[in-house]
């Protein structure tokens, strides 16, 4: 299909582009900006006069329940949620049930996902079988079939010495690890921060020691093994100084917030409000200010939605007993554009933590305008706004604590392989 969008403010992160101009696409490609080739002839223009034209967002953390969650949601429900927030590329982790441990099961949910002719799916491997942490999965396979890194997600991973091996396992083959900073023996089973909101509310807390021990072990394994890591949801000021500390030694280390922890602190949990209730726990104030200083001046590389949809159920428990996730596809987006708002931020700059640096952390050619790239595209109003709520979000999971929040930037158009999947 050949398109021609029109008069959009062009914005590509990844070459600083930023101006007002014509996309032409055709044969799922970027054929050409704002001259018409010889012989192009539309199949279909959009309009895009006061919208933003910018390659497709790249999410590093979705969960879409399959296999083996399906009362959660569907691949059907959480694609349909990726394309209508603009998400075009996405990552998986493996904690399914079962786990992504087999070649086969990598194989069949890529099928599905293909098939669904929605964004597109890379799968997280397990790093260890059954994610128990005792045996390493057979990452050769697992990345033939189609893994773009291997992960623990949130199961433990106790010994040391098996997380070495996979490190040396992964370092053999270049192989990427993407790891959580969570000592389980010192989080125990914590639900909150540790700090005066958790002790008021009476609530198993977790102290932010849990995570820099954890990283600090980390980091030594890296020196020791030459593994290349990439750091799954920061949460503290003390972890952002540690990860800016091991960067400036030249550690191959790259790191991700969920876009929860930009915006909240543990004082959204309130008088105990579930969809509050995250892995990692929102924690301080000084935090969550540490973590967008950290994304403003490089240490974090991306933003992620850390999409968690859970059942209405799971939810209305006590809030130490509720599922933690929330659902974040549909609000990556505006979200992104808040903060940026908020900090005074350039556009672009904003749009890259969402667009091409995850690509990068990913490996994938998309996050890019150019001549020649793959034509996968968000188009959005940035002045749009919009309720969130139950009947807008096209997630099967609902829980969000922007549940009633009114939010700016809202997608129009969704195109992969230039088709139009969304709008």
């Amino acid at each position: 299909m050949h398109i021609h969008i029109r008069n959009g403010r062009l914005i590509d992160p990844g070459s600083g582009m930023d101006r007002t101009g014509d996309l032409y696409l055709a044969e799922g490609k970027i054929v050409s900006i704002d001259s018409r080739l010889d012989g192009f002839r539309d199949d279909r223009e959009i309009d895009a006069d006061g919208m933003i034209v910018c390659p497709g967002l790249v999410d590093l953390s979705a969960r879409l329940r399959e296999p083996g969650l399906e009362y959660m949601a569907t691949l059907e429900s959480e694609l349909e949620a990726a394309v209508a927030g603009g998400v075009t590329s996405l990552a998986c982790p493996p904690d399914t049930d079962p786990p992504l441990d087999e070649p086969g099961l990598v194989e069949m949910l890529k099928h599905r996902a293909r098939n669904l002719d929605r964004a597109r799916v890379y799968p997280v491997g397990a790093l260890t079988q059954g994610l128990k942490g005792e045996r390493l999965t057979e990452m050769v396979e697992l990345h033939d079939a189609g893994c773009v890194a291997f992960s623990q997600v949130d199961a433990p991973l106790v010994n040391p010495h098996v997380l070495m091996r996979a490190m040396q396992y992964a370092a053999t083959f270049g192989f990427k690890v993407w790891l959580r900073p969570q000592d389980m023996y010192l989080a125990n089973r914590g639900v909150a921060h540790e700090g005066e909101i958790a002790t008021r509310l009476g609530l198993p807390a977790i102290p932010v020691c849990a995570e820099t021990i954890a990283l600090a072990s980390i980091l030594s394994l890296m020196k020791e093994t030459g593994a290349s890591v990439h750091l799954c949801r920061i949460s503290s000021a003390e972890g952002v100084a540690l990860v800016r500390a091991a960067k400036r030694q030249g550690l191959s280390l790259t790191c991700d917030v969920s876009i929860h922890h930009v915006h909240l602190t543990d004082m959204d949990i309130g008088f105990f409000d579930a969809n509050c209730h995250l892995m990692p726990p929102l924690r301080s104030l000084p935090d969550r200010n540490a973590l967008r200083a950290g994304l403003m001046d490089g240490t974090i590389d991306a933003i992620c939605s850390d999409h968690a949809p859970v059942d209405e159920d799971a939810k209305l428990l006590p809030f130490a007993q509720a599922e933690s996730g929330a659902t974040g596809l549909e609000l990556l987006l505006p979200l992104t554009l808040k903060w940026a708002g908020e900090n005074r931020l350039a556009l672009p700059e904003a749009l890259a933590r969402i667009t091409s640096h995850p690509a990068q952390i990913l490996g994938v050619e998309t996050g890019r305008l150019a001549v020649g790239a793959v034509a996968d595209l968000c188009i959005f109003d940035p002045d749009a706004n919009w309720i969130v709520s139950n009947t807008e979000l096209r997630s099967q999971g609902k829980n969000t604590p922007f549940l009633g929040m009114e939010l700016y930037g809202r997608t129009w158009f969704t195109l992969i392989d230039g088709r139009i999947v969304y709008g």
